[in-house]
């Protein structure tokens, strides 16, 4: 929270602030996906695979390049913090930050998720969102975030003056990894990255611009969609904080498993191809 203003207000403090604000990247140039030849494919889908991922536990699974993958709502109100990679370089991951800057503070249908540098291009596309009927609320909320960066023991020692948690989504995520490629849980921290906040609710208040959660809107059906731009590795926790509308890191919130779903299409989209590795030469201007 912003203390109160300790400088008084120069006498033009009324047309400094009524500057109107530029955005950082206009997007008319992005390349953006033929969102109905990914739709056109789905009503012919192949389920191949159902992954169940735990209460406060996280699990793994792939999804290779032309698939689609669905998160759902299967039993209760339940958040779930999201990584994807790609499956055959771990360097090559999602890049919330990027992601962010490009489509907003929440994701949602025909929206892409960008991988970090230096290969930044869409790793997948979101084709179907059950929740896109709630927009933002009276309070600045949302769902589908990618502001926030994932509950984890390090804040909660903080907060807690010295407590230990380790099934915060963090951990949860560390420990997924760690089983999916045998490398030891420290080694395993360093892969993972801010995530997508599937379901959760979230914006910042208006009045001390803090991160605030609330009560998640989903129900057990919903789902969120998207189609795999290349192979990927997915992680997801399923938040100790259930639904989010008290408390994350809790061993007290009511709590639900998560279902992910891998559907294979019987064809890809008209003129797809998997996107390339950005073409950025990297020399720096060296």
């Amino acid at each position: 929270m912003k203390p109160d203003a300790m400088t008084a207000a120069p006498a033009d403090a009324a047309a400094r602030k009524a500057i109107k604000p530029v955005v950082c990247y206009p997007v008319e140039m992005l390349p953006r996906p033929e969102l109905a030849a990914y739709r056109a494919l789905r009503d012919d889908l192949e389920l191949v695979e159902t992954i169940v991922v735990p209460p406060r536990e996280a699990a793994t699974w792939t999804v290779p390049a032309g698939h689609f993958c669905r998160i759902v709502c299967s039993e209760g109100a339940q958040v779930g913090d999201l990584n994807l990679f790609n499956a055959n370089d771990l360097k090559e991951r999602f890049y919330s930050g990027k992601t962010r800057a490009l489509n907003g503070t929440h994701v949602g249908l025909g929206d892409q998720l960008f991988s970090s540098f230096p290969y930044l291009r869409p790793i997948a596309t979101i084709t179907h969102d059950t929740l896109d009927w709630y927009g933002f609320d009276e309070f600045g909320g949302a769902v589908h975030d990618v502001i926030g960066t994932r509950c984890d023991p390090y804040t909660h020692n903080l907060l807690s003056h010295g407590g230990q948690y380790h099934h915060c989504c963090h951990s949860n995520l560390t420990r997924a990894l760690a089983r999916k490629t045998g490398m030891t849980p420290r080694e395993a921290e360093g892969y993972v990255h801010d995530v997508l906040n599937v379901f959760m609710c979230t914006g910042f208040t208006r009045d001390t611009g803090q991160y605030f959660m609330k009560a998640s809107p989903v129900r057990p059906g919903d789902y969120l969609e998207f189609f795999a731009e290349i192979d990927l590795l997915g992680c997801m926790s399923a938040c100790p904080g259930g639904d989010c509308s008290s408390e994350h890191s809790s061993d007290t919130a009511k709590c639900y498993p998560m279902v992910v779903e891998i559907h294979r299409a019987k064809a890809r989209p008209a003129g797809w191809a998997p996107p390339p590795v950005n073409g950025y030469d990297g020399t720096h201007g060296l």
